[in-house]
C-alpha cells in the first residue's frame, strides 16, 4: 500500500474542471456530475477536496475560461492548487498539501484524459500515493483531427491501463464514482 504509512487519509483531487478546459470536453455534462457527486460525498464524509486549476496563457486566472465549471463551487477552506504543467504536483505545492492533511491515497477526477489527468496520476503514483482513478469522471476533448483516437477510446483506453499499475508500496486501482471508497484509508 502507500509509501507513507503515516498518512492514513485519502483526498479527492478535481483536476481542471474549467470552463475553458472542458468546454468541448467528451460526455461533458455526465462527467462534471460525476465529479459534482464525489465532491458532495467527499464533504459529506469529511475528506478532503483538492481543487487544481490550469494556470497559463491560455487559462489566465481571473478569466472566464479559467473559473472552475458553474456546476462546482469550490467551498471555503478547500485547498486550490494553480499549475502550468500536466502533473498537478510539479512545480506546485500539492505535495505538501495533502502532506499536512495526512493524505497517502489520492482519488483523480477532472479533465483532460490523455493530459493532466494521465500525468497526475503517474506523478501521484511515482511519488508514493496510493491512487484510484474515477472510471466516469474524466474527460477529454475531440483530437481526432490530430491522429488521437476518438475520445471514448482515449477514455475506455486509461480506464483499462491503469488498473494494471505496479510498484512497490503502492496500488493504482480504478472505479467508478458511486461505488469509490472515499473514507478507505491508505497503506
Amino acid at each position: 500500500m502507500t509509501t507513507f504509512p503515516d498518512r492514513p487519509h485519502t483526498a479527492l483531487l478535481v483536476v481542471d474542471v474549467q470552463t475553458g478546459v472542458v468546454a468541448e470536453a467528451h460526455d461533458r455534462d455526465a462527467v462534471v456530475g460525476a465529479v459534482a457527486a464525489l465532491v458532495d460525498r467527499a464533504r459529506r464524509d469529511q475528506v478532503p477536496v483538492v481543487w487544481v486549476q490550469q494556470t497559463n496563457d491560455e487559462f489566465r486566472r481571473g478569466s472566464d475560461g479559467w473559473r472552475i465549471v458553474p456546476e462546482l463551487a469550490p467551498a471555503d477552506g478547500e485547498p486550490r492548487i494553480e499549475k502550468q504543467h500536466g502533473d498537478s504536483f510539479e512545480a506546485t505545492d500539492l505535495a505538501e498539501v495533502l502532506a499536512g492533511l495526512g493524505v497517502g491515497r489520492v482519488v483523480v477526477a477532472g479533465a483532460q484524459t490523455d493530459a493532466c489527468i494521465r500525468a497526475t496520476l503517474h506523478g501521484a503514483f511515482v511519488r508514493g500515493y496510493d491512487t484510484v482513478l474515477v472510471t466516469d469522471a474524466h474527460t477529454t476533448e475531440d483530437l481526432t483531427a490530430y491522429g488521437a483516437p476518438p475520445p471514448a477510446q482515449v477514455i475506455a483506453h486509461t480506464n483499462l491501463y491503469w488498473g494494471f499499475q505496479s510498484g512497490p508500496g503502492r496500488t493504482a486501482t480504478t472505479a467508478v464514482a458511486a461505488e469509490v471508497d472515499l473514507v478507505g484509508a491508505a497503506g
